[in-house]
């Protein structure tokens, strides 16, 4: 195993090859199973009290991911195909292949060219 070459900062954040990671933290499980997330780790995570949180087993390990739910109506935005459409029409706006019209007349006055 190669041998690490992290320097452990005051904060108690480890900077390695360009990425940044906490210091492990230990927290208690408590009655309920309940366990409370440390601050840092709720800062650079970005969570929030309310937040939903995917467990899941991964061999002898748990992990905790952040998730966001996406109303069933809007889910059709959050697919593959509607974000390259998404993605293809940012583009043109960012090239400036778009055009803007004063009025509905002039809008349909165009079509009809």
């Amino acid at each position: 195993m190669p041998r690490s070459t992290g320097r452990k900062k005051r904060s108690g954040r480890i900077e390695e090859a360009g990425a940044v990671y906490a210091a492990p933290a230990l927290t208690k499980v408590t009655r309920h199973g309940q366990i409370t997330l440390p601050s840092e780790v709720r800062r650079a995570m970005g969570i929030e009290e309310g937040d939903l949180i995917e467990v899941r087993i991964a061999g002898d390990n748990v992990m905790l991911t952040p998730k966001r739910l996406i109303d069933k109506s809007q889910a059709y935005f959050w697919t593959p195909e509607w974000q390259a459409a998404e993605s293809e029409a940012q583009a043109d706006i960012d090239a400036g292949r778009l055009q803007g019209f004063g009025s509905a007349k002039d809008l349909f006055e165009d079509l009809d060219a």
